[in-house]
């Protein structure tokens, strides 16, 4: 028997024990917002210490996360350093999670088992892959041959956020420098690229007044009319650019949320509206923000008793290939082929993730790790989002193999 085929056989021995851990991942609420997720690192911290491990807990500043409106952020480094000779490969998962919501036919908090899935918020997205990479790294040195360079894991919980203060804070306080990352995704393609995301706050100052004299006042939703009229009418030149890389089509633009008014029969005075720009990884981020920020600004030019404010909510970066990551979908890639039977793309998603915080270090990263070939398949964000457990088999024999490769000795 060779060692992959030993690695295996020890990750179906402790499958149970694999799905155990996830279950009580799952059942520690992570809802964020709020955001208060110190006590789940506590909960991991003390799973991976019955291994032997120690994992180090970097809390982020409170006042830093209440500034960024969550509670509680500890993210967790366990590091695995092995002989000299070898890179660092750093596995990174998230255990923040956007709240449950209704409609849910098992509870959400429940990691219930039922007829080789599991459900739970989270359990796709990405509990999953803490499961996925602690076995990982447990089956690879109880083989116990020589390993080296090193392994570190990366729990983090400030995704749903936008990773600033999860990786992105572990990386600008130099706690870590991976040569290599692997980091939460799905089992049957591996993405080596992702699309940048521009979220802006857009606030429209008017005035309010009596609604049997609207003339008393500057009618702030009137005037966000001509802004949602401007964006939405940009849609198709944005249709018009596309992208080159697989998986990845053409820039979007939405509103996603507004807010405003008083009552019925007042003018509305404030307006707040909350937009969402995709960017393709070919499109350059400081540009776009200047055009949506004219485009807005254009559309109001000269109402009057209207002002604006724009604020920034969230400016993410692509993810896009760096020299390394051919060798990491190569080794992915031919072990998927041996257990999971067939070969598994490399290609982008027009969604974002963390993984690019990596990127802006100049680490070359992916996302894989376990899931379904699509996001809609898991129910991700929706009620009854669930995992395959056959898919968190496969991942986890994937991902020890595929840190064998970089690691054995």
């Amino acid at each position: 028997m060779n060692k992959k085929e030993q690695l295996a056989q020890w990750i179906d021995a402790h499958f149970d024990e694999e799905v155990g851990v996830l279950q009580q991942l799952l059942r520690m609420p992570t809802d964020t917002p709020p955001g208060n997720n110190a006590p789940h690192a506590d909960l991991v911290a003390d799973l991976v210490q019955a291994y032997g491990w120690t994992a180090e807990k970097h809390v982020v500043p409170q006042q830093e996360v209440r500034d960024y409106g969550m509670e509680s952020i500890t993210n967790l480094i366990v590091r695995r350093p092995y002989a000299a000779g070898g890179p660092t490969v750093a596995l990174n998962a998230h255990g923040d999670v956007v709240p449950p919501g209704d409609n849910w036919t098992y509870p959400p908090y429940g990691g219930v088992v039922d007829n080789g899935f599991i459900y739970g918020r989270a359990a796709a997205v990405s509990k999953c892959d803490f499961a996925t990479y602690i076995f990982a790294v447990r089956a690879l040195e109880a083989l116990d041959v020589p390993l080296k360079g090193g392994l570190e894991l990366h729990f983090t919980y400030d995704e749903e956020f936008g990773g600033l203060l999860g990786p992105g804070w572990l990386l600008e306080q130099k706690l870590t420098k991976p040569d290599y990352v692997i980091a939460a995704g799905f089992s049957y393609n591996i993405v080596t690229a992702h699309n940048a995301c521009l979220q802006l706050e857009i606030t429209v100052h008017g005035k309010s007044g009596h609604g049997a004299m609207p003339e008393t006042g500057h009618d702030a939703l009137q005037a966000a009319t001509r802004i949602l009229n401007a964006i939405y009418g940009e849609l198709p030149e944005l249709k018009k650019i596309k992208s080159t890389i697989a998986g990845i089509d053409s820039p979007t633009m939405l509103v996603g949320r507004i807010d405003g008014g008083t009552n019925t029969n007042v003018v509305p005075g404030k307006v707040t509206l909350k937009m969402d720009r995709r960017m393709i990884p070919e499109e350059d981020p400081v540009a776009v923000e200047a055009q949506v920020r004219a485009l807005i600004e254009n559309a109001v030019q000269g109402v009057p008793g209207i002002t604006l404010e724009i604020k920034r909510l969230l400016l993410s970066h692509a993810l896009r290939e760096r020299p390394g990551t051919e060798t990491l979908v190569a080794s992915l890639q031919q072990n998927a082929q041996t257990f999971i039977g067939e070969q598994i793309p490399a290609q982008g998603t027009p969604l974002y993730a963390d993984a690019r915080l990596y990127g802006e270090h100049g680490i070359p990263a992916v996302l894989y790790g376990a899931g379904p070939r699509t996001v809609p398949e898991s129910n991700a964000k929706k009620a009854d989002e669930r995992l395959d457990l056959d898919d968190l088999r496969k991942a986890t024999k994937v991902v020890a193999c595929t840190l064998f490769d970089f690691l054995g000795a």
